[in-house]
């Protein structure tokens, strides 16, 4: 759909808003070529879709929040870096096999603590996520964050991390040089550095792809993003060998914002704007800024041995459960 020349990718479950929208420009329109004072009736249309908004995005549905999750008009790792810090200074290289362009990372200034920060990132148009590879990292991706993990950890830089990937590469290539093993190493790294590690979910939380730079001491998450063992297409495939039951898997999955905090998976919600963080990025951009510098400061006070072990009892609790009859 298109808005006086700018394509605006619209939701099934938008068209509403868009269509009312569209109205209200065009009786704006009409009126200031006529010379017609219509601001009464604009006034009435414009509380409407306020209305609207509010009754439409205050009862989605699961799979509705991950199609917002997955929209592509979201701010990926490199916006947020662009947002929130400054003096951003992009590595590369696994020193083993290749830089992979899926999985991002640098050094950055955060107000004026020095920090590495890391992600996955998507891209924009076909020809940037066909070199992104769609956000799916692959073995040197999980290597190249792990290694400078590790210098973050020799120079004392407090870890900040953005999530937000379908999952790790699949493919033959990948699997050939090590995918398991290469997010395995990842997740018995992580648990033993030595400095405060902070992530976010700001997009998609896609199995062990995401939890392959996923092992911190606060996981936060987005609003409307979803952290999940398994896509929901992937899921629906395996329990209805059809993945048009996508829908009904996200459902039984449990995997938003409000399910991940109860079941303690995530430290905290961020909320976003109204339907969704695109509609704003500046302003969460400067929530998640605070949230961030917030919890690199809380933790910085911790003795080595006490960050490690809360880490390590964090994941441990995970799975937990509690039958009564």
């Amino acid at each position: 759909m298109t808005n006086n020349g700018v394509v605006v990718v619209m939701l099934e479950f938008e068209k509403p808003i868009y269509e009312l929208e569209v109205k209200i420009e065009e009786l704006r329109n009409f009126g200031s070529d006529k010379n017609i004072k219509l601001d009464p009736e604009i006034k009435k249309l414009e509380e409407k879709l306020e209305k609207m908004k509010r009754e439409i995005y205050s009862n989605l549905s699961t799979w509705q929040r991950v199609q917002i999750a997955r929209h592509p008009d979201r701010p990926y790792t490199l916006d947020y870096v662009r947002l929130i810090m400054t003096d951003f200074v992009e590595l590369h290289g696994d020193r083993q096999f290749a830089d992979d362009h899926a999985m991002v990372a640098g050094f950055a200034k955060l107000g004026d603590t020095k920090v590495l920060v890391i992600g996955q990132q998507k891209g924009r148009d076909t020809k940037e996520s066909l070199v992104r590879n769609f956000g799916c990292a692959h073995p040197e991706g999980y290597r190249k964050a792990i290694r400078l993990m590790q210098l973050a950890e020799k120079f004392q830089l407090p870890v900040v991390i953005f999530i937000d990937t379908p999952g790790a590469y699949p493919g033959m290539g990948a699997e050939e040089r090590g995918q398991a093993q290469a997010i395995a190493e990842n997740l018995k790294d992580m648990a033993n550095i030595s400095v405060p590690i902070v992530a976010t979910v700001i997009g998609e939380g896609g199995s062990g792809g995401a939890l392959g730079i996923g092992i911190a001491d606060r996981v936060f998450i987005l609003e409307h993003a979803y952290y999940s063992v398994i896509s929901p297409e992937g899921c629906a495939s395996i329990l209805w060998r059809n993945a048009v039951k996508a829908p009904e898997a996200a459902e039984v999955l449990k995997i938003t914002s409000e399910h991940l905090l109860k079941f303690g998976i995530v430290e905290a919600i961020i909320k976003e704007p109204l339907g969704g963080v695109h509609h704003d990025p500046v302003s969460l951009s400067h929530q998640l800024k605070d949230v961030i510098l917030k919890n690199i400061q809380e933790l910085s006070k911790l003795p080595k041995e006490e960050l490690l072990e809360q880490r390590y009892q964090k994941f441990r609790k995970v799975g937990e459960y509690i039958e009564e009859a």
